[in-house]
């Protein structure tokens, strides 16, 4: 995997103490809007990324862990001002779920968003991991969608 391949993006949370990067590729990475209880209440665009292209820059001492139902996801969020710019999510635990609505200079609309149904996860959860499957290191860039 070749970082240059793709667009390097900065985010943080609102109060500055978490800063990161992720690299992205718009063109190809869709970003998916979920419905589901917790991500409809954070405002969460989901943009998943291997670990190799996500960068935590600052604050790894003012995130606090939240976890509920299966446990397997794990929530972070700013202790200080409660923004939640990624974690690693259920569908895909060994990845990085950024929150595009993070990212610095309203880059929302470079990327397609597709809709999922978290409200029914359970029924829909192969049709997520199908669109945007687990990448190794040495996976080709641009192929999850």
């Amino acid at each position: 995997m070749n970082l240059a391949d793709y667009t390097v993006y900065a985010g943080g949370c609102h109060c500055g103490a978490v800063r990161f990067q992720v690299w992205a590729n718009p063109e190809t990475e869709p970003a998916t809007d979920c419905n589901c209880s917790i991500c409809r209440k954070k405002g969460f665009l989901h943009l998943i990324v291997p670990p190799e292209r996500f960068r935590l820059l600052q604050g790894n001492d003012a995130l606090t862990l939240y976890q509920f139902n299966t446990g397997t996801a794990k929530h972070l969020f700013c202790r200080h001002c409660g923004i939640h710019g990624f974690y690693h999510p259920r569908s895909h635990p060994d990845m990085i779920d950024v929150n595009l609505n993070c990212l610095d200079n309203n880059v929302t609309t470079q990327f397609r968003i597709t809709q999922f149904d978290g409200e029914n996860w359970e029924a829909n959860i192969d049709a997520l991991q199908t669109e945007i499957p687990n990448l190794s290191p040495d996976s080709s860039p641009g192929h999850s969608a």
